[in-house]
């Protein structure tokens, strides 16, 4: 078995609302249990979940909300901007 770690490479934006969904997922609804059924496949939501918590100080500032929502921003703009969100979220309400 190759034990090589493998690099991910995010930007800071992303690792912050990738934690932050994470989070929601995993200890604030059942969400990402009901789907992930394989245990194994824990052992590495864990390490990426525990990975950006330990990198990323914007989770222990006071702004936390505010930095969050900008950078949730930045990157539906980098993504093509609001309409494909807003359109993708009016599908998922239907």
């Amino acid at each position: 078995m190759d034990e090589e770690p493998v690099v991910i490479k995010l930007t800071r934006d992303q690792a912050f609302v990738l934690s932050d969904w994470l989070y929601e997922a995993m200890f604030k609804s059942d969400d990402l249990r009901s789907i992930v059924k394989d245990r194994s496949v824990w052992s590495a939501i864990y390490a990426i979940s525990g990975t950006l918590d330990k990198t990323l100080s914007e989770t222990f500032t006071p702004d936390y909300s505010e930095r969050l929502a900008a950078a949730k921003q930045r990157l539906r703009e980098a993504m093509g901007g609001e309409e494909e969100e807003a359109s993708a979220q009016a599908v998922s309400e239907n």
